[in-house]
């Protein structure tokens, strides 16, 4: 069944890439949120070895380079996105690879001073298994710093301005996006609490560093947002936070 959802994922991201070019890519750390300039959850990368799992159009990868990042190191489900990125850091010399983050490539263990994703953890299949290996990659005293859709956020729906509970929280699980898009791309992902990436990175032996639940970026705190009913929208941000960022270390 992974194996499925995997290969279903991967067609409608092939499908979907060219919506993400650029887009929640560091300094951002998602939607309507702080972002590094703000939240300085980064060790200075000069020097460092870095493995982004989920790259993306490898915008993420090339700001650390030019933060002075030795090696750029990346996994991700689709190959559009494994060429797109290919052609963003043109010269730099990335290993990037072509594969689900849950899957071992084999890459080197105990290599890397920081692994990160940006609005990619939470497609995993497998939650601890992905955190296993993440930790596996990390050396002693290296960073892992991830963000996502803040896990109640998901669960709310806006009409005509009013936010509402449009499930229960406590349900986790999968769920199937059919027009992910409007490209008719299905999607499958899967739904956990807070809880559960807090549980599943104390379990997988790491120490946790911070937890954010985030704010709107600074430049938009005190503008007033119209009413909005998207998904991602200021109005909705300025009452719960679109994201979750949190760093762990490898002790």
């Amino acid at each position: 069944m992974k194996e499925e959802i995997l290969e279903q994922n991967r067609k409608s991201w092939d499908k979907v890439a060219h919506h993400f070019h650029g887009v929640d890519t560091l300094p951002s750390y998602g939607p309507f949120a702080q972002t590094e300039d703000e939240l300085e959850l980064l060790d200075d990368p000069k020097g460092s070895k870095v493995l982004e799992l989920g790259f993306g159009s490898g915008h993420s990868l090339k700001y650390l380079k030019d933060k002075g990042a030795q090696e750029l190191w990346g996994i991700d489900l689709s190959e559009t996105q494994k060429n797109i990125a290919g052609k963003v850091l043109a010269g730099l010399a990335p290993h990037l690879f072509c594969g689900a983050m849950e899957q071992d490539h084999g890459l080197p263990v105990d290599y890397f001073d920081l692994v990160y994703s940006i609005y990619a953890l939470g497609w995993t299949t497998d939650l601890s298994g992905t955190l296993k290996l993440i930790h596996s990659y990390l050396k002693t005293g290296g960073s892992f710093i991830f963000s996502w859709d803040h896990p109640l956020y998901s669960h709310l729906k806006s009409e005509s301005g009013r936010v509402y509970l449009e499930s229960s929280y406590q349900d986790e699980g999968q769920k199937v996006m059919e027009n992910f898009k409007g490209e008719g791309a299905e999607m499958v992902v899967t739904k956990r609490k807070l809880s559960t990436y807090i549980n599943a990175l104390i379990e997988n032996g790491f120490r946790i560093e911070r937890i954010i639940e985030s704010e709107v970026p600074k430049e938009l705190k005190h503008v007033e947002a119209e009413i909005s009913d998207r998904y991602y929208s200021l109005y909705k941000a300025h009452s719960f936070p679109t994201t979750m960022v949190i760093k762990a270390v490898k002790e």
